[in-house]
């Protein structure tokens, strides 16, 4: 089936966060939104279709999950990540940064050292000191075209007693995935220094050939039980309003344990909706997400060849993720003059690179999830406006 990803929609006015908040958040709403990380595409039509027939039956109760749910989800994961998974580890949330704010109260204590990997996506720094732990970066070294992982001082930091290390596998947002020898490695030292991995791999579908997304709970069976893997369809599917993910937490007690936290915050019920979009997306999305692929590869190919013969801005080629690193620091502008001259001479509202810690800056983030004439007007006025600077 042929699925079109050229279709222009109108999203302002639907209390769209990325549109919507255009002229709060840049001051102008002629301003072109490649920010926040959701679509500017249709979800599938399959979701689209169960939602609406849930809509029809009229009533929207207490809904509770089953073993078609997670034998869904179970079989996502085989046939996406080769990843043979038990159906009792699943644990459900409304969300991912949800699931790791619960698991950083499960299992860690106040003062407590967690390690994140910098520039890494914000709310990890939001984590860490909403709970008064202590952040511990792991600063990603940046090597030529690509970011690469600094072991020497990863485990130099494990040493001095970290407690839990949050992972971004693919990363957010310079876009590596990890490979095979890159998180046995770290698994290996978290095993050694007995630390525990949240996994954060809400991008794990997003990802381009050749490279091959690996669930870090597959690389030692003997250390599956320390770590918890966050997922969901919400990025893969367009559907991140619905509030829905899951969690695969292989150690009963662990399990047992961070339900329990869920369950005191309330949080113990997932909305109908999200429910019902999750199944119809995993059984009936596969042929829209090879679709949805050959669109970012065509977006991302655009970008990179309207940018090859500038030297003012790099674009760093992402492995996964729908989202662009790009490195403006040939412009040698602070990072305050950068925002200005993208938000006032360029108008095209991006990511502030700072916003991933202060290894961003000179960097902004662009999304490319939208309609590949979007791409191309986003391009052109940076283009323009590089132009007149």
């Amino acid at each position: 089936m042929n699925f079109s990803f050229d279709k222009q929609i109108e999203r302002r006015n639907t209390r769209a966060v990325k549109w919507d908040l255009v002229k709060s958040l840049y001051g102008d709403e002629d301003v072109l939104p490649m920010w926040v990380a959701d679509m500017d595409f249709e979800a599938p039509p399959a979701v689209t279709q169960a939602l609406t027939e849930r809509a029809k039956h009229g009533v929207f109760g207490y809904t509770f999950t089953d073993t078609v749910l997670q034998d869904t989800i179970t079989e996502w994961l085989a046939y996406k990540h080769n990843w043979e998974v038990n159906r009792a580890s699943i644990l459900y949330s409304p969300g991912v940064i949800a699931t790791l704010y619960m698991a950083i109260q499960t299992f860690t204590e106040v003062g407590d050292k967690v390690l994140i990997q910098t520039p890494v996506y914000p709310p990890f720094y939001d984590i860490v000191k909403n709970h008064d732990r202590q952040l511990e970066k792991n600063q990603l070294i940046l090597d030529g075209d690509t970011y690469r992982i600094d072991f020497e001082d990863f485990e130099n930091k494990l040493k001095q007693g970290v407690k839990a290390f949050i992972l971004c596998n693919p990363h957010n947002p310079v876009g590596r995935v990890w490979t095979k020898d890159e998180l046995a490695k770290m698994v290996a030292l978290c095993k050694q220094y007995d630390v525990l991995i949240l996994s954060d791999e809400i991008h794990a579908d997003l990802v381009f050939s050749p490279n091959k997304h690996l669930p870090v709970a597959k690389i030692d069976p003997e250390m599956a039980d320390n770590i918890i893997t966050c997922m969901s369809p919400t990025k893969t599917f367009n559907l991140a309003g619905l509030q829905v993910s899951y969690a695969i937490v292989s150690n009963k007690q662990k399990r047992e344990a961070l339900e329990k936290t869920f369950h005191k915050q309330g949080m113990h019920i997932l909305n109908t909706m999200g429910i019902t979009a999750l199944e119809a997306a995993y059984q009936d999305g596969r042929d829209w997400l090879d679709g949805l692929m050959e669109q970012l590869k065509e977006n991302l190919n655009y970008l990179t060849n309207a940018f090859s013969n500038r030297n003012e801005v790099k674009v760093f080629q992402p492995e996964g993720t729908y989202l662009v690193w790009l490195d403006f620091r040939a412009l040698n502008l602070s990072q305050a003059d950068l925002k200005n001259f993208l938000q006032k001479e360029a108008k095209v509202g991006l990511n502030d690179g700072a916003s991933f810690g202060e290894e961003g800056n000179g960097f902004m983030r662009m999304n490319i999830a939208c309609p590949l004439e979007s791409v191309k007007e986003g391009t052109k006025r940076i283009i323009k406006a590089l132009d007149r600077l």
